[in-house]
């Protein structure tokens, strides 16, 4: 991967010559997207002598981030630390809701579109892989699901928490089963339906578009022992933070581990601690970050061969 420091005068240049622009700021959990996409929205304000909240604007592409009442866990950015930078897509949905790629695409669209009719810079920011590559290849997703397919293959799932499902998705369509773990039940569900539903691989039924923009992709990169000290570090201030209280909370408004929301890692760890009646939070920091640890490296897999991104060193970037 290309490492550059220049990632100032790719903006100046970018800037400058972009009729239909869209920065994107990716890479693994923990590597510092926040505070560099915060970085870039100053540079594009300088070099369009703006003042911030009319020079560029920043779209979450964290799956999780969607999420109301879902604060500290998903590493969410805080109103303080926004510098009067509008922020779209954060707190969008109730944790019962289903969030998938295609609406996320519908919805960022109609958001990348404002901004731009606005006359400022839209700065997608986030780790989803498959919510970025929606927008940023146009995939065309298939048509929806089966009603009676999709109840067999939650029963299915449920027999024994997917590995059956997972495992029949791996051997066909790898590329897909990498962008997510088993214990993601709507993602393998999902993937499926496809599978069994079209008989294609969902890799190929998601056709790809051209991009409707000119894109500026920077991605966050580390050495993988500082990533890994990040993560673990970055999951005990959450814990320090509040994680567990924000958990009990959301449990005390009445959402449970089935909530699409609540399945989110870490989230559901907590919440089946809660439930047991033994919350060790050392046991639970171990199990989170080895599972963060995991999920680091299949969002890695997934970009490394994308010759489109500049990679960035955030050793020069982050504090």
């Amino acid at each position: 991967m290309v490492m550059t420091q220049n990632w100032k005068e790719k903006i100046t240049f970018y800037v400058g010559n972009s009729r239909h622009p869209l920065i994107v700021v990716l890479g693994p959990t923990a590597s510092g997207k926040t505070a560099f996409s915060l970085n870039i929205a100053h540079a594009v304000a300088e070099d369009r002598d703006l003042p911030l909240q009319q020079a560029a604007e920043i779209i979450n592409a964290d799956s999780r981030q969607l999420y109301r009442f879902m604060d500290i866990g998903t590493a969410k950015i805080r109103p303080e630390e926004m510098a009067g930078i509008p922020h779209h897509l954060l707190d969008v949905l109730d944790p019962k809701e289903e969030a998938t790629a295609a609406w996320y695409k519908i919805e960022a669209t109609r958001v990348i579109s404002d901004i731009l009719e606005r006359g400022n810079v839209p700065i997608l920011v986030g780790g989803s892989m498959l919510y970025i590559s929606a927008l940023l290849d146009d995939l065309k997703f298939v048509a929806g699901a089966d009603p009676v397919l999709r109840q067999k293959l939650e029963c299915q799932y449920d027999a024994d928490g997917g590995l059956a499902l997972y495992e029949r998705l791996h051997k066909i369509d790898p590329e897909t089963a990498s962008a997510f773990s088993v214990k993601n039940k709507p993602y393998v569900i999902r993937a499926m339906e496809i599978l069994e539903g079209t008989g294609t691989k969902p890799s190929d039924a998601k056709k790809t578009g051209t991009c409707p923009w000119d894109l500026l992709i920077f991605g966050m990169q580390w050495p993988r022992e500082t990533l890994v000290e990040r993560i673990n570090a970055r999951t005990q201030q959450m814990f320090a933070d509040g994680w567990i209280a924000e958990v009990q909370s959301l449990l005390a408004r009445g959402y449970t581990m089935e909530d699409l929301g609540m399945k989110s890692h870490g989230y559901r760890e907590i919440a089946a601690a809660i439930a047991s009646g033994n919350v060790d939070t050392n046991a639970l920091a171990e199990i989170i970050c080895a599972k963060t640890r995991q999920y680091a490296k299949r969002q890695m897999t997934w970009w490394k061969d994308d010759q489109r991104i500049t990679w960035v060193s955030g050793e020069s970037i982050t504090p």
